[in-house]
């Protein structure tokens, strides 16, 4: 679909290539010379106020990872990422990830989070493949947590998260979680060979997708309670939360339809209603995130699809165009094509920030720079896949698909 863009202009293939080059050197300015990723502000200097956050680090292995595989080289960010994941914030007595410490190690939030443990197995699943020193320990290890602790099998999805000693279970189940444990296990899948991890990411989407937001005109509910019981209200006096707002959320419409065609596509045998639940999510979030005709697409909605939280924010526009792209290949450009074109275009007039190379993360109702949700600019990863996605097949996942592109070569 891409194959459409001039090449120069915003989402062709040399626009992108430009994009990522620059992400991933501002992102590279993250690095601490003791270990870790800092938070990045909007100049590209380390917030010294802010923690390390175990998100943030795993992403950046991540993006790090990948970016060994396109130089066909160990990047040193990549080995920085995997020893800090290792050394920084691994609980050594008890297992597992902090999810916040300071520079030294010493941690600060002790939870352990599904949602940060998926990033841990996304980015030991791409270190692996890219033959990072250390990945492979880091991988086991992660994948051993997630089956252990936070997949349950009764429910066929993922718990929330644990106290740091795993005697503590919260009463809580978020879909924002299993959506990204679906994107680590396709991951997983890939770089170790073992199935088990397609087949439980099927099960999350049955259960998320198939059942609960088909039933909800394809707006995806995302809190519940322990035992699944849908919480439409929650967090309603807390619209603009970060991880946990109130409403549905656009951006993780497209990210699903996006991450079902890539499940769909490395299944032997995908159901039939996987394509379809793609198109539909995707139309939903199209429709109700853009009130306006400049191309942004605002953060959440209520039940019936009205605006609730209006800023804009950089991983909408990111999974948003690379939802399309998904779609318009694998349908013959039925669905996607016709949106991407004006979402490219958003992006490069409002979020691209040539001042530094990366994007604006958040912008208000007047397409001014925001910090009411995100402040600086500390996240290169959906820029990243965004960057690089368009131009791989939707099977296997992003490294194994890059490294099979160098050996055919």
């Amino acid at each position: 679909m891409t194959a459409r863009i001039p090449p120069g202009g915003p989402g062709g293939t040399t626009w992108r290539a430009e994009q990522c080059d620059a992400v991933l050197r501002f992102a590279a300015m993250s690095a601490l010379p003791g270990g870790g990723f800092g938070w990045l502000d909007a100049t590209g200097d380390v917030d010294p106020s802010r923690d390390l956050e175990l998100w943030i680090n795993a992403r950046m292995t991540y993006v790090f990872s990948l970016a060994s595989v396109l130089e066909d080289q160990v990047h040193p960010l990549a080995e920085h990422g995997v020893c800090s994941l290792q050394e920084l914030f691994a609980d050594q007595r008890h297992g597992g990830w902090y999810r916040s410490v300071r520079s030294d190690g010493s941690p600060v939030e002790t939870t352990k989070g599904c949602y940060e443990h998926a990033f841990v197995v996304l980015a030991g699943s791409v270190a692996q493949v890219a033959g990072v020193p250390g990945a492979d320990r880091l991988l086991a290890q992660a994948l051993d947590i997630h089956a252990d602790r936070f997949w349950d099998d009764e429910a066929g999805r993922c718990c929330e998260s644990w106290n740091a000693d795993w005697t503590e279970l919260e009463p809580y189940r978020g879909v924002n979680s299993n959506m990204h444990a679906v994107e680590a296990y396709l991951f997983a899948a890939d770089a170790t060979g073992d199935p088990i991890w397609r087949r439980r990411a099927l099960s999350i989407c049955e259960r998320v997708i198939n059942g609960i937001a088909r039933s909800n005109d394809w707006r995806i509910p995302e809190h519940f309670d322990a035992d699944w019981q849908v919480l439409l209200d929650y967090n309603a006096d807390r619209p603009a939360d970060p991880f946990r707002p109130y409403g549905a959320t656009p951006g993780h419409g497209f990210e699903w339809a996006r991450l079902l065609l890539d499940l769909e596509a490395s299944l032997d045998d995908p159901p039939e209603w996987m394509i379809e639940a793609s198109a539909a999510l995707f139309t939903t979030a199209a429709r109700d995130g853009a009130p306006d005709s400049d191309g942004t697409l605002v953060y959440t909605t209520d039940w019936s699809g009205r605006p609730v939280v209006r800023e804009r924010f950089h991983w909408v526009l990111a999974e948003a165009v690379t939802a399309a792209d998904a779609l318009a290949r694998r349908t013959g450009e039925a669905v996607g094509a016709d949106e991407s074109d004006l979402w490219w275009k958003a992006i490069d007039q409002h979020f691209v920030d040539r001042a530094t190379g990366s994007w604006h993360h958040e912008l208000g109702e007047d397409l001014r720079v925001s910090g009411r949700t995100w402040s600086g600019e500390p996240d290169a990863y959906h820029i990243v896949n965004a960057m690089l996605l368009p131009d791989l097949p939707l099977a296997p996942t992003a490294a194994t698909a890059l490294v099979a592109a160098k050996y055919a070569g």
